[in-house]
């Protein structure tokens, strides 16, 4: 199983290595390329949470250690799964906005896709959560399914409001949870 286990990581490590590679690839071209587009703040606290909740899953799947048996399916559920995060990344930070005056436009104009993407991958978080047992999951405690319900409400608050301010407190509210997050249950393996 432990083979098994090794060839999962590299393929969970290839996708998530692209989606970290957009972001902070299209994250220097700001710099590089000032004229090619403007940095929006609100766009960047986006895409450092996008950065973040792919570092907390790939810490994460560190614990699929302990599935015992390997099926296809559940190769193929997580490949599908690590997809998101990418698909994620590529939403919140194309190669190119050609079509948008700036990223505030494209930011606002994307972010029902984006929202629903996080709504996507927090409903199979929970599946992911399953396969590594239910030991796991009751280890988690009542925060992971906190964590999981008020993610999926906001991000459906965030589908309809367009209110910058709205965003931003989101955004910072959402980073800070996830921070407290990581270093209450998360800071050793």
């Amino acid at each position: 199983m432990e083979e098994i286990f090794g060839h999962v990581k590299k393929m969970i490590a290839i996708i998530l290595g692209l989606g970290v590679a957009q972001l902070l690839k299209n994250t220097i071209k700001l710099i590089n390329h000032p004229r090619s587009g403007k940095a929006y703040p609100l766009h960047l606290a986006w895409t450092f949470f996008v950065f973040l909740l792919i570092i907390l899953f790939w810490w994460w799947e560190a614990r699929l250690h302990i599935v015992k048996n390997w099926t296809v399916l559940s190769y193929l559920f997580l490949i599908a799964y690590t997809t998101l995060y990418y698909a994620l990344s590529v939403l919140i930070f194309p190669d190119e906005i050609n079509d948008y005056k700036s990223y505030k436009e494209y930011f606002f104009s994307r972010k029902k896709w984006f929202f629903s993407f996080l709504i996507l991958v927090f409903i199979i978080d929970i599946a992911d959560t399953l396969l590594k047992g239910e030991n796991y999951l009751k280890s988690l405690g009542n925060d992971y399914i906190l964590r999981v319900s008020s993610h999926i409400l906001l991000f459906l608050t965030g589908i309809y409001s367009y209110s910058q301010k709205f965003h931003y407190f989101l955004v910072g509210c959402l980073i800070v949870y996830n921070l407290v997050y990581i270093f209450k249950h998360y800071y050793y393996i």
